[in-house]
């Protein structure tokens, strides 16, 4: 089992562009067969670890009675969030405190923290980043987070 930060970075650095938007990762040609199968990532991913704003576009752009993850997922957030269909759990405190249940509920699987650079940072501050796994799209977007 393992503690993954697995993401998407443009060529000049910006997981997002300055509206916090994906919209330049998801009209990329993907092969899921390739290096970057997100199919078969998904398939070894028992539970996430999320950021405030990565679960709200993701809410925003597939609606709140849709979620494609299957494996729950905590929100780590100081917002007042609504919650999506599926097992959204929601935490505000420090990521070390919140790792054991994520593990716990990965079971012999990986724990993946989608989204939020700031997320990302607490994990490997707390020293609980076991992997980082960066896919860089051909898009440069020259601002952005």
């Amino acid at each position: 089992m393992s503690t993954i930060y697995y993401t998407a970075t443009t060529l000049d650095g910006f997981l997002a562009d300055e509206h916090d938007s994906l919209d330049w990762l998801l009209s990329q040609d993907i092969d899921d067969r390739g290096p970057n199968n997100i199919p078969d990532f998904l398939a070894s991913v028992g539970s996430l670890a999320m950021g405030a704003t990565t679960y709200q576009w993701i809410r925003d752009h597939t609606g709140p009675d849709e979620w494609e993850y299957r494996q729950p997922t905590w929100v780590f957030t100081h917002r007042d969030l609504a919650k999506a269909a599926g097992d959204i759990r929601f935490a505000s405190g420090p990521v070390e405190q919140v790792h054991a249940e994520l593990v716990a509920a990965a079971g012999d699987k990986d724990v993946w923290v989608v989204g939020g650079g700031d997320l990302a940072g607490q994990f490997a501050d707390a020293g609980l980043l076991d992997e980082i796994i960066v896919s860089v799209a051909p898009v440069s977007l020259g601002t952005g987070r």
